[in-house]
């Protein structure tokens, strides 16, 4: 694991910290920090950090606090209730 790697995952421990003492704009800016990060050096952001983040308002999404996580036949779908966007991932066979 690279240095972008490790610190775009502290980012999302800062920002996962963050929304625990609700402190919102916080924790936006460290995941928009850590966008920037991978952007600039060429490297993703794992899925499983990914879909904690909302893709338009770049909130971390922690359940019941800043999301609602509903499931459907095949796909999980989770909502922003800062700013309302919907995100849809499948689960299921593989």
């Amino acid at each position: 694991m690279g240095i972008p790697a490790e610190r775009i995952e502290r980012l999302f421990a800062l920002a996962r910290e963050a929304v625990v003492d609700d402190e919102y704009d916080r924790a936006r800016e460290y995941v928009a920090r850590a966008r920037r990060i991978a952007e600039r050096n060429r490297c993703g952001i794992p899925t499983e950090l990914s879909r904690r983040a909302c893709d338009d308002c770049a909130v971390y999404l922690r359940p019941a606090r800043t999301s609602r996580v509903r499931t459907r036949p095949g796909r999980v779908v989770v909502r922003c209730l800062e700013c309302g966007a919907t995100a849809r991932y499948p689960y299921g066979e593989e």
